[in-house]
């Protein structure tokens, strides 16, 4: 007899009340995100799996003493390298907040790495207590309009579908290529539904059209909605909504309002990109529960939408309930407005408790040398920094919007001395400069940047989207460079630099993304970062860092900065930085 045939024999004993279960959950109360209420009854597990719910007893008993038993949490779309720890320390940070499965995509280090990158990946979240399943980089590079550290074609990625964690092709949000038809793009398209009809869209400010255009390549959600117009638009186009409460876009308030019992199963939540003290502070998807509530959702329709609802998305059909045939990863829950998480557990064994990782311990893979060289930078002077107006005092500027990935498009005059622009702590001008590192090519893109309020020194960074080149900010040129300089000198991360002295940086070894160390290395770092902030004169109530590594993004409007230049977002073009009278 075969051992998928002994376990199948198991299971319909136990659900048969002919032997006892290995694990029985008694005196719980059942949410059934299938019906939307509270139900009563003993939950037998056998093997890892839910296989029935009545009278049973088990070997084990769990005694839930009155509290609520969920489904646990699915994270429908995380790029891991944003917590800026491997996948391996990722998941002692997420468990404890309910968290057992999550869709990544991995196009971060895929832009620096390639196919190497992805491996590591894999390879790091393998036969580890976190279901990581993978969505493969659509867009590596993202656009035409940068230069990254690797192409990724359909050719490359075409061998990765044969992993079983493997689920599909990951956000497409290179619009113009999609939109034109080109053969580099429909080609990846044409290699994932074969294996999978899972691919995610990236819609952020597009028309309605474009929608048509996604739903027309096959293309079946989109976590870049900021309104509920936008979002009631794909749900009509019959596009799975993905309801995104992460670091810089927080859209979750905005959004929920167009949910209701009608459309719900077509809604679920993502972090997408989460920093890692966001993550111990406020919590992953439980976090999206939470607020959901608070604005007025009905609980268990939360719960299912954190739960079921991404399980169905994705086809993963053993999960996001507590049912027969359903795998046993369910949370413990006080009560169903705070979502207090007393207790996690994985495929039936206890996992986290009261906040804190109980599972067995976890060994992470040891990246290889050519993961942790990834910081090459050209010797670079002032000279290389000079913003050139000629005679003009107007110039093109990158405004912020505090916790969203857009920004504005701003003409304001600005100060120049001999026609290069001179940076203006008084009008809040701050110059940007973004450094190519993979290829040696020497190119530097300048431009100027308006909202971080630093009053003195400079910030800089080697997490930069998608192509991750180096990108920083500064008050003056002297603590700009050294502040680049830094960054070649530890492989990568995130440094902060006043008169011309590093005062507090944090090393991200694997592709300049990601630490080698544990989790609680890196928050002890992050906490120190954030609390130099104070020598720079930042004053505002949002994230330096993680603002700045979006502002290389030149997919989501209006003006973004990459190693090319400055680059319109609307015009999908790159622009002067002056403005001729």
């Amino acid at each position: 007899m075969n051992t998928q045939k002994q376990i199948l024999k198991k299971r319909i004993a136990v659900a048969n009340k002919d032997i006892a279960a290995d694990v029985v959950i008694k005196n719980a109360k059942i949410i059934d995100v299938f019906n939307l209420e509270i139900t009563e009854g003993d939950v037998a597990i056998s093997d890892g799996m839910i296989v029935g719910i009545g009278k049973y007893e088990g070997k084990e008993v769990i005694d839930a003493k009155g509290k609520y038993v969920s489904p646990s949490f699915i994270d429908a779309h995380v790029h891991i390298e944003s917590s800026m720890v491997t996948p391996s320390e990722f998941a002692k940070v997420v468990l404890p907040h309910g968290v057992t499965t999550v869709i990544t995509d991995p196009h971060e280090i895929g832009n620096v790495s390639g196919e190497e990158g992805i491996r590591f990946m894999l390879d790091d979240s393998e036969n580890i207590p976190l279901d990581v399943f993978t969505m493969l980089p659509s867009c590596v590079p993202a656009t035409p309009f940068e230069n990254a550290g690797a192409t990724l074609t359909a050719h490359d990625l075409k061998p990765f579908y044969h992993y079983e964690r493997v689920l599909g092709l990951a956000e497409v949000m290179d619009y113009p290529s999609l939109q034109k038809g080109e053969d580099s793009m429909l080609d990846k398209i044409a290699a994932t539904t074969p294996f999978t009809h899972n691919i995610d869209g990236h819609l952020a400010g597009l028309d309605t059209n474009a929608i048509n255009v996604y739903k027309a390549a096959g293309i079946r959600t989109d976590h870049e909605c900021t309104t509920v117009h936008e979002a009631k638009e794909r749900l009509q186009r019959g596009m799975y909504l993905l309801i995104r409460e992460g670091s810089v876009a927080k859209d979750l308030v905005s959004l929920i309002g167009v949910v209701n019992e009608r459309n719900a199963r077509r809604c679920l939540f993502c972090t997408d990109d989460k920093h890692l003290d966001d993550l111990i502070e406020e919590g992953s998807i439980d976090h999206n529960v939470r607020l959901a509530i608070k604005e007025g959702l009905d609980p268990i329709i939360a719960i299912s939408m954190a739960s079921l609802n991404a399980a169905e998305c994705y086809g993963l059909h053993e999960k996001g309930a507590i049912a027969p045939g359903y795998e046993a990863d369910f949370i413990l829950l006080d009560d169903l407005e705070t979502i207090a998480i007393s207790s996690v557990y994985k495929a039936g064994k206890h996992v986290a408790g009261n906040g804190t990782y109980t599972g067995r311990p976890i060994v992470k893979k040891t990246a290889q040398p050519a993961l942790t060289s990834t910081v090459k930078t050209p010797e670079l002077t002032d000279h290389d920094l000079q913003i050139r107006l000629g005679d003009t005092k107007k110039a093109h500027i990158i405004e912020i919007i505090p916790n969203q990935l857009r920004t504005n498009k701003r003409i304001e005059e600005v100060h120049s001395v001999n026609g290069a622009f001179i940076p203006s702590t008084a009008q809040d001008q701050l110059k940007m400069v973004v450094v190519e590192r993979h290829h040696h090519t020497g190119n530097i893109g300048l431009g100027i940047v308006k909202g971080f309020g630093l009053k003195e020194g400079a910030i800089a960074t080697t997490i930069a989207h998608d192509s991750h080149n180096i990108v920083a900010a500064g008050t003056n040129d002297g603590d700009i460079l050294k502040a680049i300089e830094a960054l070649d000198d530890m492989n990568g991360g995130l440094v902060m630099v006043k008169d011309g002295e590093t005062i507090a940086s944090l090393p991200l070894s694997i592709a300049g993304l990601m630490s080698d160390g544990s989790y609680e290395e890196v928050a002890a770092g992050l906490l120190q970062l954030k609390d130099a902030f104070v020598q720079l004169g930042f004053t505002g109530d949002f994230n330096p860092f993680l603002t700045l590594s979006f502002l290389t993004l030149p997919v989501i409007p209006e003006l973004k900065l990459t190693d090319l230049g400055l680059f319109d977002v609307g015009d999908c073009r790159h622009i002067e930085v002056g403005v001729k009278d």
